[in-house]
């Protein structure tokens, strides 16, 4: 198959050939310099025309809805300004910083997006603990999105940047003296990262809300530091930076969720002076289980030609190095022997961001259908609510009472999760484009999986 894999490229590359990662693109380039302008003319007018720019304009299409949020009233919805300026930053983001991250060299395969997973999952955790009103005052805005995922990505910056410029010098080497130095290096300055983390984050909590126990908080400082070690050895092979990011974030994440488990014990009061209840534990069954069953039997239907396809030294759905999609496709004879065409479809069914997606999509879905139908949580987001008004209309047009029409929230999310994944394994991206669908479905797990497990905090916290 080698063979036939190199003969096949050699034909190939008498077509022209990819850009240079060292080169941006035509859209990097224009979407590089839109941001420029777009950030110079906001800063210029914050400043110049402050009435107009923030008075009128980000002040209460952005701000307040985060101010309140993070009151005692809580849980501001969004509106149609905010939400297209939120998706529009993404989209612009994911074009400006894969080009980036592309000439920068790092990496984007499996083992990166199991990292940035770790701090998906940190972001609704820390979501859930607001919503519970632990927080000081002080912080609580910056648990709040979209201001959340802009915090925690100073965090991911500051990690990676530790992690690489500490020990991505030994990289790739394998003997155990050097192992162990590494490991020693990355346990000592995460570890006192983690320490700031907590400090910075949870320690004023605890004056706020003195009647609050501590039993739990420190059985997770000391399992957070533990697991933070065991990460660590665990991926010993890994680049520095993955390393980093994977034993950091699973570590905080782990931390967080033990205040979960503080709160259902000692529960702290609420600004609003609502009085927290014991919840069912089905929602968190349903919700978390349903997905994790689905994805088991993607990961068991793509394993084996997700593992053919590594032994062959290409990754599912990537291109040859130099080799453009159109070529591609137009050499489409050509190419149905390459081991890329032949076992990228089931392999990228067991690839970790086809499977989060998948999960994260669901569980979204889930737990909005759990927690609206079923105990009379409201939608924020007006596109969703817009698709849960109109199941309702349609409860009521076929003669059910019973919930708000969340069924159809949840329908709509899981077909849109089948069409994500079949575009998914039908697409091909060159060598050069890996960053960018790596942060494409980094921005759907950021809304997706993150809300859903919002939800599902929520309902079993009772916040």
């Amino acid at each position: 198959m080698t063979n036939t894999a190199l003969e096949i490229e050699q034909k190939l590359s008498e077509y022209e050939s990819a850009l240079p990662d060292d080169k941006f693109s035509q859209l990097e380039k224009v979407s590089i310099w839109f941001l420029f302008a777009l950030v110079s003319i906001v800063s210029f007018g914050l400043i110049f025309a402050n009435d107009i720019f923030w008075g009128d304009g980000l002040k209460p299409i952005v701000w307040d809805p985060i101010v309140k949020d993070a009151g005692a009233a809580g849980d501001a919805g969004y509106s149609p300004q905010n939400t297209a300026i939120y998706a529009f930053t993404i989209l612009l983001a994911v074009i400006v910083l894969q080009g980036i991250f592309r000439k920068m060299g790092l990496p984007a395969d499996d083992k990166m997006m199991i990292a940035l997973i770790m701090w998906v999952l940190l972001a609704p955790v820390l979501r859930v603990l607001e919503d519970s009103d632990f927080f000081s005052s002080k912080i609580d805005w910056l648990m709040i999105s979209p201001i959340i995922h802009f915090h925690l990505a100073l965090w991911l910056v500051g990690i990676a940047f530790i992690s690489h410029n500490f020990c991505s010098k030994w990289d790739g080497m394998g003997d155990d003296k050097t192992v162990e130095k590494s490991r020693t290096i990355l346990f000592i300055s995460l570890g006192m990262a983690l320490f700031l983390h907590w400090a910075l984050l949870y320690r004023p909590a605890y004056f706020e809300h003195q009647d609050v126990g501590l039993f739990w908080v420190l059985i997770g400082l000391a399992f957070s530091y533990l697991l933070l070690f065991m990460v660590l050895v665990w991926t010993w092979k890994w680049p520095s930076i993955t390393r980093g990011l994977t034993a950091f974030g699973s570590s905080a994440t782990l931390l967080g969720f033990f205040h979960w488990l503080q709160f259902l014990d000692t529960p702290w009061p609420q600004e609003s002076g609502r009085v927290v209840e014991s919840q069912p534990i089905w929602p968190l069954l349903v919700v978390l289980g349903i997905p994790a069953v689905v994805c088991w039997f993607m990961y068991k239907y793509g394993i084996e030609d997700a593992r053919h396809i590594n032994l062959t030294g290409y990754q599912a759905g990537v291109l040859p190095d130099g080799v453009t999609v159109k070529t591609w496709e137009d050499a489409e004879k050509i190419v149905s022997k390459h081991p890329i065409e032949q076992l990228s479809k089931k392999a990228l069914l067991a690839n970790p961001m086809v499977l989060a997606m998948v999960y994260g999509q669901l569980c979204d879905g889930i737990a909005t259908m759990v927690g609206i139908d079923f105990f009379g949580y409201g939608e924020k987001h007006p596109v969703s609510n817009a698709v849960i008004q109109f199941g309702g209309e349609i409860n009521n047009s076929i003669g059910i009472s019973w919930g708000e029409g969340a069924w159809l929230f949840a329908l709509v999310k899981t077909i849109l999760v089948a069409v994500i994944v079949w575009l998914f394994i039908e697409m091909r991206v060159e060598k050069r484009q890996v960053h960018m669908r790596m942060l494409i479905v980094l921005a759907v797990l950021i809304v997706g999986l993150a809300p859903g497990l919002r939800d599902i905090g929520r309902l079993t916290l009772d916040v």
